[in-house]
């Protein structure tokens, strides 16, 4: 008997022993949960100051679609007054591929926030390339039309203007006082739904990606979808700290990384706009690439660093400070150059005319060499040097053209002269009678050897004068006469 009250003690014991434990467990987890919610950050305040100066922004664009036959076949031989050769001009012309155009408008969307009270608007430049109107929505629900200012398409920004009263304005923060794993905002407009909010950390700082050298991106986990391009990114003080622009996605949609242009990069492209409508960049006039392992160690390097000459441009800041093929640059104006990817950022931000130090890896021997920074050429003139047939439009002529391979000189018969037209809009090139496909061979007389020369000749040409142009359409050389307008 005494057994049994001694078991029933002990069970009723240990029972009030588990639930005192379990009480104690379930306080201190609760408490815990407490204070970890406490530590996440409210945003709602953040939200609510700031949600006015994010802006919608919708842009109407003109596309133009040729109807032509594909490339390598032609037309075919279609008996006169017969009910489909009609048909068949309509559609494909000459037969060579550059048929009427058709115009049609496209719409799109982004975002944008609004920088001070004056209505300086700041989005992407993809957003609004190439739009015929853009319209800038607020929250109180006013709908305003926006002219360009200036736009960058190496650092994707553009400058817009509002002509408005009572703005909200957004606070500039600085970009390089973040920090990898602090919490950010962004605020936008996702597939057109307005001023979503979507949170997250930064995951990594100065991001290089493969199709932009100018800026070093901020990643972070924040979602961003279409629409939310062009929108701030915000920290927790409420300041905009990035300019949110990409993300990596295989499916088009979030998939856990996006990249936000930085603000201190942001604002001074702005403030070039604002003064010259166009940013200048430094420029050196080298093509490079990273240093491996097996490169260093052929280098004579103890690690990989830096940025390996593959090629010197002529004509070159480069060239005439003494760079060589082969060098390996590893410090530009006291920064160190850990990839390559580094050195075209460092170049771009130098002030053109300034003469800078650039310590290079020479045959296995430290060498410095000063170079006197040049301006960054345009896109098409860098195709040229990087011997690329990069197109250059003309808008004198209303005309683009690209230089030919030597695959295509070859068929064609051609050595040392020629460029082919690749879109032909309204203007003199277009009432002379030149079209898509046609080469030109001469202008004013003169051979047109590449597309950058071409360039310099159509801008040489005295307005409301009529000049020859010799091209070639087909096998057969023609001459036209090109009225350059006044």
């Amino acid at each position: 008997m005494n057994v049994i009250i001694k078991y029933i003690m002990f069970g009723e014991h240990a029972m009030r022993y588990c639930l005192t434990r379990i009480f104690i467990l379930l306080s201190i987890g609760l408490f815990s949960a407490s204070v970890s919610a406490r530590e996440l950050p409210d945003f709602t305040k953040l939200v609510e100051a700031n949600n006015a100066a994010v802006v919608n922004i919708s842009t109407t664009q003109k596309i133009k679609r040729n109807h032509g036959l594909p490339p390598g076949m032609e037309m075919p031989d279609i008996p006169e007054g017969s009910p489909w050769g009609d048909l068949f001009r309509h559609f494909f012309e000459d037969g060579k591929g550059g048929g009427r155009p058709e115009e049609y408008n496209t719409t799109s969307l982004g975002s944008g926030f609004i920088l001070d009270k004056d209505g300086y608007v700041v989005t992407n430049n993809h957003v609004v390339r190439d739009a015929t109107e853009i319209i800038v929505r607020l929250q109180d629900r006013r709908e305003l039309v926006a002219k360009v200012i200036g736009s960058d398409p190496r650092s994707d920004i553009a400058l817009l203007k509002i002509e408005a009263k009572d703005l909200p304005v957004i606070k500039v923060g600085k970009s390089k006082d973040i920090k990898v794993g602090e919490w950010v905002m962004a605020i936008g407009s996702p597939f057109g739904f307005d001023h979503s909010v979507s949170v997250g950390v930064v995951s990594a700082l100065g991001r290089n990606l493969p199709s932009e050298s100018y800026v070093p991106f901020i990643q972070t986990d924040v979602a961003i979808n279409p629409g939310n391009s062009g929108g701030p990114l915000f920290n927790l003080d409420g300041e905009v700290i990035g300019i949110n622009a990409q993300i990596y996605s295989r499916t088009g949609g979030f998939m856990g990384l996006s990249f936000a242009i930085p603000m201190d990069v942001a604002i001074d492209v702005i403030d070039q706009l604002k003064s010259k409508g166009r940013v200048v960049r430094g420029w050196l006039g080298i093509l490079i690439q990273d240093v491996n392992r097996e490169l260093a160690e052929s280098f004579g390097m103890k690690q990989p660093a830096g940025a390996v000459v593959l090629k010197v441009l002529p004509d070159s800041p480069a060239e005439k400070a003494g760079f060589k093929v082969g060098d390996v640059v590893v410090k530009f104006d006291n920064k160190k150059i850990h990839r390559s990817s580094d050195l075209p950022l460092a170049v771009g931000q130098t002030p053109v005319g300034d003469t800078v130090n650039v310590s290079v890896i020479r045959e296995g021997k430290s060498k410095t060499l000063k170079v006197s920074i040049g301006e960054l050429p345009k896109e098409e003139e860098l195709a040229q040097q990087n011997g690329k047939p990069g197109k250059v439009k003309t808008d004198r002529l209303g005309i683009a053209v690209k230089d030919l391979t030597s695959e295509q000189r070859k068929g064609l018969g051609l050595k040392k002269r020629g460029i082919q037209v690749t879109n032909v809009d309204k203007g003199p090139a277009a009432n002379a009678g030149i079209q898509r496909g046609d080469i030109i061979l001469m202008l004013n007389n003169s051979d047109v050897k590449n597309s950058r020369q071409f360039r310099k000749q159509v801008k040489s040409l005295k307005a409301g004068k009529s000049v020859p142009v010799l091209i070639q359409r087909g096998d057969s050389p023609i001459f036209l006469a090109l009225k350059i307008p006044k």
